[in-house]
């Protein structure tokens, strides 16, 4: 058994991550594109999630604190069971930080401090350097920087699969063929090229929970069986469309 770990590789950063973290940040990452916000307000976020929860959907805290951001109910942030759900908690955050004026501008620490109000109000500016790499990598400005190892179980749903895309992209095109899905790209490079890795790496960072098998984009393969490997280079690999497999 090898071991299993999510990692972030950008510049000198090397940010290292256990499945669930990569799962979840992963997904704040695609939420974010999903809305059309920048890939500061993911940094922004996913520096939130290190502090107040080491990135881990825990079912308590400080008062009756929940959740991926510690989010409480008592200052309405909805009720347990709908923190408790990832999509909806990070959906609420972005929700307060997009009325932040100039959250784009400000220094990250004190967006994540004015959505947040916490009574550490310096303590997110440690978890910086991780975010913003992470950052970088999942929403496809850092290809193939963004990778899983993970020890492959059973073989996935492709239906679990486009679902889960589709709650996390929103409607994104794409055509199945038994056990593979594939998501063609249109548009004007380097858009389209973040866009595309933007998926393939949250497939990766979903590896593990939805029984991905493989991953292939841009002249590059990820594969579970052969996952510390991270991607490979693969000629055959389509620079025009994603392409993930169950088998």
């Amino acid at each position: 058994m090898r071991a299993e770990f999510c990692v972030a590789t950008v510049g000198d950063t090397r940010a290292q991550l256990d499945l669930e973290q990569g799962r979840w940040a992963a997904l704040i990452a695609a939420i974010a594109q999903q809305r059309g916000l920048p890939p500061r307000a993911t940094t922004i976020a996913i520096a939130t999630a290190f502090q107040e929860s080491r990135i881990h959907n825990i079912d308590y805290g400080d008062r009756d604190s929940v959740g991926l951001f510690q989010q409480r109910p008592s200052q309405g942030w909805g009720t347990v069971e709908q923190i408790m759900d990832p999509r909806y908690a990070i959906g609420e955050f972005y929700d307060a930080l997009v009325k932040v004026d100039d959250y784009e501008s400000m220094v990250i620490n004190d967006a994540a401090q004015l959505v947040q109000r916490s009574g550490f109000p310096r303590a997110y500016a440690q978890h910086e350097d991780y975010s913003r790499a992470l950052a970088s990598a999942l929403r496809g400005y850092s290809p193939a920087q963004f990778t899983c190892q993970i020890n492959p179980g059973g073989s996935g749903s492709t239906t679990a699969i486009v679902d889960d895309v589709r709650l996390s992209f929103g409607d994104i095109e794409v055509t199945r063929d038994g056990d593979d899905a594939t998501y063609p790209l249109t548009g004007a490079a380097p858009d389209v090229k973040a866009r595309g890795w933007a998926i393939a790496q949250y497939l990766v960072g979903q590896a593990a929970a939805l029984g991905v098998s493989v991953v292939s984009f841009d002249g590059r393969t990820w594969t579970a069986a052969d996952s510390d490997d991270g991607w490979e280079k693969d000629p055959g690999a389509s620079k025009d469309a994603v392409t993930v497999s169950t088998n």
